[in-house]
């Protein structure tokens, strides 16, 4: 039942990036829009992720409760040490969250519209910056349990370059997703081209930032690289994404729409795999080589089997639901103006 957890774990973890990436980065699409163009970006993007931009957030809220039922010692290390990140990163989901529903569902239009889209767009922006700082915090090293002063303890394990870097990677990688994504939500050639160049930006500076990581974990002595090439499953992880990279940008050439979207997620479903089958089970690195490991710091076996079964039976409910409420959108497209 343990493995049954963990991999609801890594898969509610995976989905929370693929879908909830795509969310955020469709606010940053738009922050990288011209105001010419805005207006058109924020109807295509509504009528992408409209039907699920809250329900992404239970990917998140699944990860959290497996980490606080089923590994305590996990979860406790991860929010105290990195107390900041974790407060930063939900309040900008609250901010966007409500910045979403005011700007489509305000009934006044006024000077309020402006501010709604700039406080969606930035928190957009800041909350997967965090989720990677998060992310790369956890295996970076720097969370440091003996720690004896405030600083050591709750700023620098988090506040580091190798962290920041891959903060800056998963805000590219969402950017790069929702991009891939909104092509097919298009209505015109135009808008379809202009997806197209917003795709290639953002592929361009996920690779920029995904050198700034391993330069910063070298600096660090994380080892990265090891990590990522040193082993065969890394390596055909790498080598599989590298390929349907190519592949995603010949059939974009072709006019294809959709079966890019399942190439970009399957890319990011090998970047993730690569980053946590090297030290697995081990998820939290820390300081001096300690570490905490999900085979090792798991609850209690009845608890951890009540969990499973838990998730085993919610999955009976919720995913039939889930795929009803994008069929019924798609079947009935919403169609809201919004206000600039």
């Amino acid at each position: 039942m343990l493995y049954v957890v963990i991999i609801y774990l890594w898969v509610a973890i995976l989905l929370y990036l693929l879908l909830g990436g795509a969310d955020f980065g469709a606010g940053i699409i738009e922050l990288f829009t011209s105001e010419a163009n805005k207006n058109r970006t924020q109807k295509t993007m509504y009528r992408a992720i409209g039907p699920i931009w809250e329900a992404n957030h239970m990917w998140l809220i699944i990860t959290i409760v497996i980490l606080f039922v089923g590994f305590p010692a996990i979860y406790t290390t991860m929010s105290v040490y990195l107390h900041i990140p974790l407060t930063i990163m939900l309040l900008g989901i609250i901010a966007r969250g409500t910045a979403f529903a005011f700007r489509h569902y305000d009934a006044i239009v006024d000077d309020m519209q402006g501010l709604y889209d700039r406080i969606f767009v930035y928190s957009s922006a800041v909350t997967p910056l965090f989720l990677g700082i998060i992310a790369g915090s956890a295996v970076s090293g720097h969370i440091d349990p003996q720690a004896t002063t405030f600083l050591s303890a709750y700023i620098f394990s988090w506040l580091n370059w190798f962290s920041v870097s891959v903060g800056f990677f998963t805000v590219a990688i969402c950017g790069y997703l929702a991009a891939i994504y909104l092509i097919g939500e298009t209505d015109t050639e135009a808008d379809r081209q202009r997806f197209i160049r917003k795709a290639r930006f953002m592929t361009g500076a996920a690779v920029v930032c995904g050198g700034l990581v391993f330069v910063a974990a070298y600096a660090d002595g994380i080892p990265l690289f090891d990590w990522v090439f040193g082993n065969w499953p890394g390596l055909t992880a790498i080598l599989a994404a590298t390929v349907s990279l190519g592949l995603m940008w010949y059939l974009l050439a072709k006019g294809n729409r959709y079966t890019v979207r399942v190439l970009a997620g399957f890319q990011i479903t090998m970047i993730l795999l690569t980053t946590t089958a090297r030290h697995f089970p081990n998820i939290v690195l820390l300081k001096n080589g300690g570490y905490l490991s999900l085979l090792e710091n798991q609850g209690h076996a009845k608890t951890i089997d009540s969990l499973a079964i838990a998730l085993l039976v919610g999955s009976i409910f919720i995913l039939p639901a889930l795929v009803y409420l994008v069929y019924s959108f798609q079947k009935k497209p919403v169609d809201v103006d919004v206000h600039v």
